[in-house]
């Protein structure tokens, strides 16, 4: 209880905090942690964006990778962590949540689209590499699975997951908005990440270098535990120590 006690501190002083989550956050609502144990990285390795646009065999390939992962996809739902973090958002107290996250829960759990930066996409919508329009992934996975060819856009551009795949550059508005966030807040939470895939774990970094308090929560190692920066680390399950710290800082 002395961690919670001492993550509530911190919640209870931010009034713009910037939320940072990982997969680890998404373990409560069945979606593995993509480099644990059981993880879509421990099954098959991704296709590269570079591939996919040269060849019709490896779009085939992620859109199978991706229809293999769709059921539990579409399944899952928000666990208590996301609806912590809308808690938050409710109460005033969120700069901006930004996720490594691509499963869309954080959305689907009321975080606003204003206060949400997804960093590597979403695989809540399928996009056109081409035009950009986005759409409901349900029927291109059906004509995928019916005729085993890569879904087009009207356009006649490639669909794929509206996700930043290997080898993509990310978008830039989407880490301006995240660095914009990180140079507003008075509080970092990192939740659930190893802090290991950059260019998205030196958000956190950046805020935290600027003084501001830096407390991370997850089960395992992180990249930032030796860091000067941190001012709690918090080792355990981020689904039973985040909420309660909320629960306690909101007096709910």
């Amino acid at each position: 209880m002395s961690d919670v006690s001492d993550l509530t501190g911190y919640v209870s002083a931010g009034r713009q905090i910037l939320v940072f989550t990982g997969a680890g956050i998404s373990t409560g609502s069945g979606i593995p942690d993509f480099r644990g144990p059981g993880g879509v990285w421990s099954k098959r390795k991704p296709v590269y964006f570079q591939d996919f646009m040269a060849s019709e065999a490896a779009r085939v390939e992620y859109w199978e990778y991706k229809l293999e992962g769709w059921p539990a996809m579409a399944a899952a739902r928000p666990n208590a962590v996301h609806a912590a973090v809308v808690r938050l958002e409710q109460a005033g107290k969120v700069e901006k949540v930004v996720t490594q996250n691509i499963d869309g829960l954080h959305s689907l759990a009321g975080t606003s689209a204003d206060f949400l930066v997804e960093v590597h996409g979403t695989n809540s919508l399928v996009e056109c590499v081409q035009c950009h329009r986005r759409s409901e992934p349900g029927p291109h996975f059906e004509f995928f699975a019916t005729h085993r060819t890569t879904p087009l856009c009207a356009c006649g551009g490639y669909l794929k997951m509206a996700t930043i795949s290997f080898g993509q550059d990310l978008d830039p508005k989407t880490m301006e908005r995240a660095y914009d966030a990180a140079s507003k807040a008075d509080l970092v939470v990192a939740l659930g990440s190893t802090l290991s895939v950059y260019p998205a774990a030196s958000i956190p970094l950046t805020a935290a270098k600027r003084g501001v308090p830096y407390v991370i929560v997850n089960r395992g190692a992180t990249e930032h535990d030796g860091e000067a920066c941190v001012s709690l680390r918090i080792e355990g399950d981020v689904g039973a120590v985040f909420p309660a710290a909320v629960d306690m800082a909101l007096g709910t």
